[in-house]
């Protein structure tokens, strides 16, 4: 039942393509851990599980590791995308890009010129 109740989590972690799964329920609470890739992939998941459970849930044990915590992200510039836009949706301020641009310097000359398919280093701030 519980499994039910968080199996949108399940298919996001399954989406995220988490490493070294493992879910299991015991009296009554669901109890998951895997490996991330980013710091940013184990935050959506922790926003999920919330979303679900809410703040503290007491029928969710969740042991989420990263992988790689040098970097906060990876992004791939889709069409249309801008440093900025890209700078908003990971840290939720478009002025930020500065630090994107600065992490990417090896790839990118210009903050306004990306291209789709690039993939961008998203730093830890």
């Amino acid at each position: 039942m519980v499994k039910a109740k968080y199996q949108d989590v399940l298919n996001l972690g399954e989406t995220l393509n988490i490493q070294n799964g493992d879910v299991s329920e015991e009296n009554g609470v669901l109890k998951i851990k895997g490996t991330t890739n980013t710091p940013y992939e184990k935050n959506i998941l922790w926003d999920k599980i919330k979303e679900i459970g809410g703040e503290n849930p007491t029928d969710i044990m969740a042991n989420i590791t990263v992988a790689d915590e040098s970097i906060f992200a990876r992004h791939t510039v889709k069409s249309g995308e801008t440093l900025g836009k890209i700078a908003k949706q990971y840290y939720g301020n478009a002025s930020k890009y500065q630090a994107i641009f600065k992490a990417n310097s090896d790839i990118l000359k210009n903050p306004d010129v990306i291209h789709p398919d690039q993939e961008l280093i998203i730093p830890n701030l």
